[in-house]
């Protein structure tokens, strides 16, 4: 069975994808970062749904943890075969781009790109080497940014320079690993149901009624999720440095 090491799966879009994947007939790392109850949820789900199952506590922001969280993929499974950065944070205090902090800033830019980049650049050599001893044949590295990646929010303004910053992490890498048969894409989710989007469930309610997305609903987890499923099967295997938006169409420019 291929494996993938997916960041951030305790809950939310992490879980999602987590699930897709296995109903895809992936075997899942799932990582935490505090709350090993919820990682112990998507675990049984990812049972149930008849794959096998790894979890592993660890803080992305730690180089040394990002380490260990592809080295236990290898341990659990023998295998690696993709990789999906989907660990982030929002700022704790959302605050105007005049008044923000520097510590916010760092805790974000950490979390968000500093803890991907590196992780990524560790799970790829390991993927290379896996393809040159024929022990997986297409791996592949998905990056979960946002539309935020391109569109201004200045109340959060760390937030949208490290998805920014994702997006040409995404083809950084994309360029890099082509020779290596390894594709790089990125998945822009828009307004999602989690616990992150919570405390703004109201404004956006509205936002998507008066037409603020095409699609007039919330996205789900499980959105996100079959977009990262459908480049595990391989569908996209000729696509990299691709950013995907999964959006409900806010993308669109509209008069």
């Amino acid at each position: 069975m291929p494996a993938a090491l997916v960041t951030g799966s305790s809950r939310g879009i992490g879980r999602g994808i987590a699930f897709c994947l296995a109903d895809a007939g992936y075997d899942i790392l799932v990582n935490y970062a505090g709350n090993q109850a919820a990682a112990e949820e998507t675990a049984t789900g990812i049972r149930e749904r008849g794959q096998n199952v790894h979890i592993c506590q660890g803080d992305i922001t730690r180089i040394e943890d990002g380490k260990r969280l592809v080295d236990t993929t290898l341990d659990a499974f023998g295998r690696l075969d993709m990789l999906v950065n989907n660990a982030g944070i929002a700022p704790r205090v959302r605050a105007d781009i005049l008044e923000a902090t520097p510590e916010s800033y760092e805790d974000v830019m950490n979390t968000n790109l500093k803890g991907p980049y590196f992780l990524t650049q560790y799970a790829a050599n390991h993927m290379i080497a896996l393809k040159k001893q024929r022990k997986i044949q297409t791996p592949r590295i998905v990056v979960i940014t946002s539309i935020s990646a391109y569109t201004s929010s200045t109340a959060r303004g760390e937030y949208c320079v490290s998805k920014a910053g994702l997006s040409m992490m995404t083809r950084l890498f994309a360029d890099r690993l082509a020779e290596h048969g390894i594709p790089v894409n990125e998945i822009q989710p828009g307004i999602i149901q989690t616990d992150m989007t919570g405390p703004v469930k109201e404004k956006y309610d509205h936002l998507i009624a008066d037409g603020l997305t095409p699609i007039r609903r919330w996205g789900q987890p499980e959105d996100i999720g079959k977009a990262v499923a459908a480049i595990g099967l391989g569908y996209f295997d000729f696509t990299t440095g691709a950013a995907i938006p999964v959006d409900g169409g806010f993308h669109m420019h509209r008069l």
